[in-house]
């Protein structure tokens, strides 16, 4: 029987328990401003829409699932629950042949189960990558204070970064917010935005800004060439960047998001970066070797978070944290059946048009390649505290899947809370 392989470092993880501040709560803490006016939202305080209530755990409520006694129910790994198998294989019966799918039900007080479909497949990851980046990030930050987790996150609130040319071009909106005028807006990224880390760290995830990402990215390269000497200006990390040979920057540049998913066990052909996020970047930071994803790799990923062993049980629940939906719900995510879950959810879309086709193709549209890639953990608050790990992956040509995967997410919560 076939087993879903985990990582030993999983195996290996001591227990810890420990609580930081979560987004929606956190404002003091992180200085993320965008908290700051959903706390006020919340409270009544100000106009707004409000979160559903399944965005609004605090920060006492935030725990990763598999450290202390539960790392025992992974031991020697998951087999495929023939039950479960059967029921996913049904849901993809007239949906197109490109769907790669795993999930894994980690629900306290019954065995682990697991099922898939293509775990193997490659695909393009899109804005998926975005956690290879902060799991970069946190590598690098452990990497400067290896003894002070509270130094860290001191780093991150305190270190003021300049989008520079890196940022562009972008689509994706951030938002602005002044706590002390109240004044909100939300536009493109530009050269001069200055944002603490922790700030852009938050865009790339909760908006998915293409920009913030490039910068998160730049960061963590800089840490790993300065070390206790970060923060650098901007131009003194430009001239890095224009000094250093192409050949060493672009091994550079991707080593230093890719070693972290080695250390965890995912293999190359798993789970890989292999460019920057903004076409500024790609041309002042050169990449290598292209990017893949499946959905084995990426629900790797997931089990360590869950487990404590991206980068350390701090850097996981932080991560964790930082992946909580407090912003629109989109795709996969934006399922009803989820309103009351807490959703730690990253989504990532690429697609791509032959200019002299009459072929149809338009934004998400793509008729040379069309991506659409969520992972996602998922809470719930009924009595038995139904909680899965789930990676949904597609390449569906020339049509729009985000309402596919919204049905899908439907269907895959039906079957595992069945129980």
């Amino acid at each position: 029987m076939r087993r879903f392989a985990i990582p030993l470092i999983c195996l290996l993880s001591l227990i810890f328990t420990a609580f930081l501040p979560y987004p929606i709560d956190g404002f003091e803490e992180t200085g993320i401003r965008r908290l700051a006016r959903l706390q006020k939202i919340e409270d009544g305080e100000i106009a707004g829409e409000k979160l559903p209530s399944g965005a609004l755990k605090t920060s006492d409520q935030i725990f990763l699932n598999f450290t202390g006694e539960r790392r025992g129910e992974l031991e020697g790994g998951v087999p495929i629950d023939p039950s479960l198998q059967q029921q996913i294989n049904r849901l993809f019966t007239g949906l197109d042949a490109s769907y790669s799918l795993t999930l894994m039900d980690i629900t306290p007080g019954r065995p682990v189960r697991y099922a898939e479909r293509k775990a193997n497949s490659g695909y393009q990851p899109g804005s998926v990558g975005k956690l290879a980046v902060i799991t970069a990030l946190f590598t690098e930050l452990q990497r400067i204070y290896p003894d002070s987790f509270e130094q860290r996150l001191d780093l991150l609130r305190n270190t003021q970064v300049t989008a520079g040319k890196w940022a562009l071009p972008n689509e994706h909106t951030v938002p602005f917010y002044d706590p002390e005028t109240g004044k909100f807006f939300k536009r493109t990224l530009v050269a001069t935005d200055v944002f603490s880390l922790y700030e852009w760290v938050d865009h790339m995830l909760s908006v998915s800004s293409n920009g913030a990402a490039s910068v998160v990215w730049r960061e963590a390269i800089l840490m790993r060439a300065f070390g206790k000497d970060y923060p650098v200006s901007l131009e003194r990390a430009n001239q890095f960047f224009q000094e250093m040979p192409r050949d060493s920057l672009a091994t550079l540049t991707v080593a230093v998001v890719n070693e972290p998913l080695r250390h965890m066990g995912i293999m190359e052909d798993e789970w890989r970066l292999g460019a920057m996020f903004t076409h500024e970047a790609k041309r002042l930071a050169p990449g290598q070797g292209g990017s893949i994803g499946t959905a084995g790799g990426l629900m790797k990923f997931l089990q360590a978070i869950e487990c404590g062993d991206v980068v350390d049980k701090e850097s996981s629940l932080e991560i964790k944290r930082m992946m909580y939906m407090t912003d629109r719900r989109i795709r996969y995510a934006a399922a009803p059946v989820l309103k009351e879950a807490a959703v730690y959810f990253k989504s990532g879309s690429l697609y791509s048009c032959r200019a002299d086709s009459t072929d149809p193709c338009g934004k998400y549209k793509g008729n040379v390649q069309n991506y659409m890639n969520s992972v996602a953990i998922i809470e719930h608050p009924d009595s038995v505290q139904t909680t899965y790990l789930v990676v949904l992956m597609s390449n569906v040509l020339r049509k729009n899947s985000a309402s596919d995967h919204m049905a899908l997410a439907a269907r895959i919560d039906a079957i595992v809370r069945k129980e």
